[in-house]
């Protein structure tokens, strides 16, 4: 264990200031600091809000890492951080934060992509990955289908959300049930004592003739509010728990009809569920259902890792440094729209006359 790379990892693509610090595959801390009550009087996430707590919160989380782990930042081997995709501003922070730790520290930087963290962060739960292992990635801004042989360098969508990603669903129907932000967990928390049959709501792109693997939830999230207000205007109570427990069997129903339809198709034994909406208590119990029927071996992290954190990044950049990827450059830049294709942003080879001149 002594010989793998220690890493920290920074988290900021949204509300969360995440930093953790990985050995090889064995997590030794996972620190974070959230802005979730700052945002919940507005319903959402407020970038500018989360880019100030992300300013304010980022040197004690880093050394609340550090003393959770019993290390100094000297004894690091790299610093890795999100540098997309997420909220621009929010990137921004733990960008320049993460190069100003590396240009300090003298160590190697790794600007990650926040998809393939979130896939990554499986290997300090379960060992690494197997290769090909199938992920569906599930939060408040993605749902995507996606394959991955190499975690470090190769990562393939084969769907994704076309309008509204599953999370963000949740947390517009929560609204509209006056439930609160976020939606997740307290639709979770209301489903479990509601009837999930009593109201058939539409399962989006689930037609033969739909994309197999792409999502949409826009047409599910506006059916729940269509039928809440026709109570309404009757006269009528909503039966807040049915509509939770029926709303979440769609969107559960269909996130992993297509995650397994996706592994039989491509030949994958291995499916792994990330992202926060991978908490939802529903969702795992129908994806292994779903999977020991179809003989496909089911991976999720445990529910803290599943959420935005450190870890994650942490996870994939100690991956970098044990594969001998190619680190990042002091002028890397946060991408808010960085494709989960590039799992991570290394620095530009140098060429040979320019080894030459440098040289002289």
């Amino acid at each position: 264990m002594a010989d793998e790379p220690l890493v920290l990892g920074i988290e900021t693509s949204c509300d969360e200031t995440g930093v953790g610090i990985v050995r090889g595959t064995t997590l030794l801390a996972d620190a974070v600091a959230t802005s979730v009550e700052e945002h919940g009087r507005f319903g959402g996430v407020v970038p500018e809000i989360a880019s100030r707590a992300h300013l304010e919160a980022m040197v004690p989380t880093v050394q609340r890492a550090l003393d959770q782990a019993g290390i100094k930042a000297s004894d690091l081997d790299g610093i890795a951080v999100t540098a997309g995709p997420g909220l621009a501003g929010a990137l921004l922070v733990g960008v320049s934060a993460a190069k100003a730790y590396a240009y300090a520290l003298d160590k190697p930087l790794y600007g990650v992509n926040h998809l393939a963290s979130h896939i990554c962060v499986d290997q300090l739960e379960h060992g690494r990955l197997p290769e090909p292992t199938m992920a569906l990635l599930v939060s408040g801004g993605h749902s995507s289908l996606l394959l991955t042989s190499d975690i470090t360098s190769d990562v393939r969508s084969l769907g994704s959300t076309i309008d509204d990603a599953a999370g963000e669903a949740f947390d517009k129907v929560a609204r509209v049930l006056g439930l609160g932000f976020p939606g997740g967990p307290v639709i979770d928390r209301y489903a479990a004592e509601g009837d999930p049959a009593a109201i058939r709501f539409p399962r989006g792109l689930s037609g033969p003739r739909d994309p197999a693997y792409d999502f949409s939830f826009s047409g599910l999230k506006t059916a729940v509010a269509r039928w809440i207000e026709a109570r309404r205007r009757a006269g009528e109570e909503v039966p807040v728990r049915d509509v939770a427990a029926s709303f979440q069997e769609a969107v559960t129903d269909v996130l992993t009809r297509k995650a397994v339809r996706a592994c039989l198709d491509q030949g994958v034994e291995h499916l792994m569920i990330g992202g926060g909406v991978a908490a939802n208590s529903r969702l795992r119990a129908m994806a292994q259902e779903r999977c020991e029927r179809a003989g496909i071996e089911l991976r999720v992290p445990r529910m803290k890792l599943c959420t935005d954190n450190g870890a994650m990044v942490a996870a994939l950049g100690s991956e970098m440094v044990w594969r001998n990827r190619r680190p990042s450059a002091f002028d890397l830049s946060a991408d808010s729209s960085l494709p989960v294709t590039e799992t991570h942003v290394p620095a530009a080879p140098v060429s040979h006359d320019e080894l030459h001149r440098m040289s002289e």
